[in-house]
């Protein structure tokens, strides 16, 4: 039986029966462990323990029947081709436990390096290396620390002080000066520190590490660090973690021996060429975890030229085989070097706009791949303003730039410094020597990160890359004092709460505040930078994969704009038409008092001398958005504003009128108001007198808009130009609203366009969940629906938008009840759900009914994949959106295509 089972669910697969495109059962790092192994890289051979062991140990809490024959076939097999046995006292094997999910979650999870040292295994491990004991015990001292941390929670920052103080009393701050003495008292050390917070001693049966290692990386899955980790960066929580078990290679054996990370282009800028680190006589988490600085992977050449010569060639044959760019991690042992991981790399949103360009022009891949291998969010950091620069502004510092943009805050020196100062809407740098996975929610909340150790391939550089937050390394100026809370530079003491800026291109660090100016892609995108004139690669990219996503992209993309001026903007960012202008909008300011005096009027004469006021302005404001919008559809919605924006607040006037009646005043007027607005005074005005309802309500409110639009519209075309106005009808929840007011408006259309030829569209906003349900009544009044999820959202869930998200939408994220906010990214599977009801249901009533949608979600890129597979014919958002919409809405169409022919 335990045969069958065995064969039944294969839960361990050796390198070589794996490949690239088994991710989701062998991880990223397993799956590309077994393709470097079958084009015959150097790799250190090993085996991977599947994703769905783990699924089955973390829904049982234990092994699954069968996991553990298995492991000891593959370390059978494992030592009789090593020709060592695992821990074995006079010639030990030595693995590695390493995590590796689908997805690179860099740091998040677990890695216990020399598995399988002991008391006696590293009297055996020296005479292994020619008697090198310093290499042995240091070998040694990293496993309790590291099994000790990840395996049975020791706290690490003991280990670390065990360390200094040995550092300390050796008198140096460098721990390669620390001899076999040294660090065998360090072991001794960390054994005690074992003891005490485990109450056992560290385990010394090579097989009990093997399987608690195993057990670690399992439960890792779920440690609030990668949980924190998976929602920002939305990978799903249900993939688990595969476990990889590699023979040791050891980088810590000399000068002659080293460990490194290369990529195959610049990951920050896309910029072809040698990049990444190396450290001499070091291991690899030396490097990724930036606690001494690397020298750039170019001076391995005159370390070692042989094993550099042959590293190029592996990056060259991997990148060619990946077709993208290329991360790997590498060990050199005595002069032989081994390939440790790849994966297809991190890189800043401006390389990756830069790379999938020149991939296309080296053949490698086609637009279309070039297209699906950017994305809006990406398009929206190279939109970020970048600092303006002159004389007054002189950097203290330069280190690495290891994640791009312009970044300016106040300085902490803790995670839980900065999540505080940025719940309060401060804005934060965290400053670190180096920064280690716990502080991830630190780096989440900061505008920037920066350190004083590591380089580009450090844990802050990788993780800030990921995020898209900007990040300067290695800025080893710096003297920072955590504890105190400070660092020096240049003679200067900035404390906690002081203003630093940096710059995570050029990798400069400014004291105080620096202005910022626009991106050179928002120039582009402005009109004002000419890409086929400019020498920038990054902007000459963006124009090609845009050029590309406008030819590939079904979806029109609109924009929402209430003035003349977002218009124009909205237009130079590649909009397409006006699909919300919000007329509420354009009664603040000075006309408030003419919208106080329309609502409270207590006659005819009093309303109509309001309206009659009113209309010359709105004519005015849409005879501009007309001509700024020339020969594109205007989609006007009809005023819709809560009450409670118009009208004095009732308690302040209530106070108001005690006070001056207090002091003998006269406040007839004030009274008279006072009642009016008791009278309508709402609870609740998000659900109350607005919208349709207000328009019924207040006889020739909406009459006067329509007039004023449609001689607006008749204006601009006797002028000689173009107007396509749509008029559409906000919160209607049920046909009979929208009939009586469609009669109302095409009596005055018709009399106002006369022989002109402007046409006027009449639509709807689907905004009330009864509206989505009823929708094929409503199409045969309507001749659009504009969807607007902003109100969908909040009556589809039952939040108040303008309260849940301070008051516990933190709750529900923390929680894993959302993902992401709604009120963000659409709920497809509730709200969506009433959004494709809708189309459905409006296009069998009215075949060519058009169907868009206006809330801000129209510029979000997961939902206009969403609103493209529902059949929309346009989403709408703002104008700095607006190039997000558009690039997305080409990758939708891309993705459809491809899942068409697949």
């Amino acid at each position: 039986m335990a045969a069958q089972e065995t064969v039944d669910h294969k839960y361990v697969y050796d390198f070589a029966e794996g490949n690239k495109d088994l991710k989701d059962l062998l991880g990223g790092k397993g799956a590309n462990l077994a393709e470097m192994t079958n084009l015959g890289l150097p790799v250190p051979p090993g085996f991977t323990i599947t994703t769905e062991a783990c699924k089955a140990y973390l829904a049982t809490g234990r092994e699954p029947d069968g996991l553990a024959d298995q492991i000891a076939a593959h370390l059978d097999a494992l030592e009789r081709g090593m020709g060592r046995r695992l821990g074995d006292p006079d010639d030990p094997l030595l693995v590695s436990v390493r995590s590796g999910a689908k997805f690179s979650m860099p740091g998040m999870m677990e890695t216990v390096l020399n598995v399988g040292l002991n008391d006696r295994s590293v009297v055996g491990l020296s005479a292994q290396a020619g008697g090198n004991d310093r290499f042995a015990w240091d070998s040694y001292r990293r496993l309790i620390q590291m099994f000790g941390k990840t395996v049975c929670d020791v706290p690490g920052e003991e280990f670390e002080h065990a360390l200094d103080e040995a550092k300390r009393a050796k008198g140096t701050t460098n721990d390669l000066d620390l001899d076999a003495d040294d660090l065998r008292g360090l072991v001794d050390a960390y054994k005690k520190i074992f003891a005490k917070h485990t109450g056992r001693e560290f385990p010394q049966e090579p097989r009990e590490q093997l399987d608690l290692a195993v057990r670690a990386v399992f439960e890792s899955w779920n440690a609030e660090r990668a949980i924190v980790y998976r929602r920002q960066e939305r990978i799903p929580a249900d993939l688990g973690t595969a476990v990889n078990v590699v023979a040791m290679v050891f980088g810590n054996l000399g000068p002659d021996s080293g460990t490194g990370v290369a990529f195959t282009r610049d990951p920050a800028s896309g910029a072809q060429g040698i990049y990444g680190d190396y450290l001499a006589n070091a291991q690899g988490e030396d490097v990724v975890a930036g606690i001494r600085n690397t020298v750039p992977l170019q001076e391995l050449e005159r370390i070692d030229k042989t094993s550099y010569d042959e590293l190029l060639d592996y990056m060259a044959r991997l990148e060619e085989h990946y077709r993208d760019l290329c991360d790997i991690e590498f060990t050199i042992e005595r002069g032989k070097l081994w390939m440790l991981q790849t994966r297809v790399g991190k890189r800043t949103a401006a390389a990756a706009f830069v790379i999938a360009g020149q991939l296309v022009d080296e053949g490698l891949i086609e637009l279309d791949e070039a297209l699906h291998r950017v994305n809006g969010a990406q398009l929206a950091q190279l939109m970020f303003p970048r600092f303006r620069l002159d004389h007054e502004f002189e950097p203290v510092a330069k280190g690495v730039g290891a994640s791009p943009g312009a970044a300016s805050g106040k300085v902490v020196f803790s995670s839980d410094r900065a999540v505080e100062l940025a719940a309060e809407g401060e804005s934060v740098i965290l400053v670190r020597r180096e920064t280690n996975p716990d502080d991830l929610n630190g780096m989440i909340a900061a505008k920037g990160i920066l350190t004083s150790r590591g380089g580009k391939t450090s844990h802050a550089a990788v993780v800030a890359r990921g995020m898209g937050k900007t990040c300067v390394s290695g800025a080893d100026e710096l003297d920072v004092n955590v504890p105190q809370r400070r660092f020096t530079v240049a003679g200067k003491t900035v404390t906690e709460g002081d203003v630093i800026s940096i710059d995570g291109t050029t990798g400069k660090v400014y004291l105080g505040e620096v202005p910022v100016m626009p991106s050179e892609v928002v120039q582009y995108f402005e009109g004002t930078l000419d890409a086929e004139q400019s020498d920038d690669p990054l902007v000459r990219a963006v124009h090609r994969i845009m050029t590309h996503a406008d030819q590939r992209r079904r979806l029109a993309v609109r924009t929402n704009a209430d003035t003349a001026e977002d218009a124009a903007r909205a237009r130079r960012f590649g909009a397409g038409g006006i699909g919300l202008c919000r007329t509420e909008h354009m009664f603040l300011g000075d006309r408030r008092e003419l919208v106080e005096r329309l609502i409270l009027a207590r006659s005819d004469e009093e309303r109509d001398a309001a309206l009659g006021a009113l209309l010359p302005l709105q004519r005015a404001d849409f005879v501009d958005i007309f001509k700024a919008m020339d020969g594109l559809p205007v989609t006007v919605r009809l005023i819709d504003p809560p009450l409670h924006e118009f009208l004095p607040p009732l308690e302040q006037l209530a106070v108001n009128v005690a006070v001056a009646q207090e002091r003998g005043e006269d406040v007839a007027k004030e009274e008279a108001l006072l009642a009016a607005v008791r009278r309508m005074h709402e609870e609740n005005p998000m659900l109350g007198l607005r919208g349709v309802r207000l328009g019924l309500v207040i006889p020739g409110l909406f009459a006067m808009q329509v007039r004023a639009i449609a001689e607006a519209a008749v204006a601009v075309v006797r002028d000689g130009g173009s107007a396509f106005p749509e008029i559409m009808v906000p919160l209607v929840g049920a046909v009979q609203e929208l009939e009586t007011v469609r009669a109302e408006a095409e009596k005055i259309i018709a009399e106002v366009v006369g022989d002109s030829g402007v046409e006027v569209l009449i639509g709807t906003m689907i905004e009330v969940p009864r509206a989505a349900l009823t929708a094929g009544q409503i199409a045969e009044a309507a001749e659009f629906f504009s969807f607007g999820t902003n109100d969908l959202t909040q009556m589809g869930w039952g939040f108040s938008r303008d309260d849940v998200e301070a008051a516990f939408f933190w709750r529900y994220l923390e929680l894993g009840i959302f993902g992401i906010s709604p009120f963000e990214s659409i709920d497809a599977e509730g709200v969506g759900r009433l959004v494709r009801i809708a189309a459905e249901e409006g296009r069998a009533a009215r075949p060519g009914l058009k169907l868009g949608v206006c809330g801000e979600h129209g510029g979000d890129p997961d939902s206009v994949h969403f609103f493209h597979s529902v059949g929309l014919d346009y989403v709408s958002c703002s104008p700095f959106r607006v190039p997000v919409a558009r690039l997305e809405a080409g990758r939708a169409a891309i993705e459809t295509a491809g899942s068409d022919s697949r």
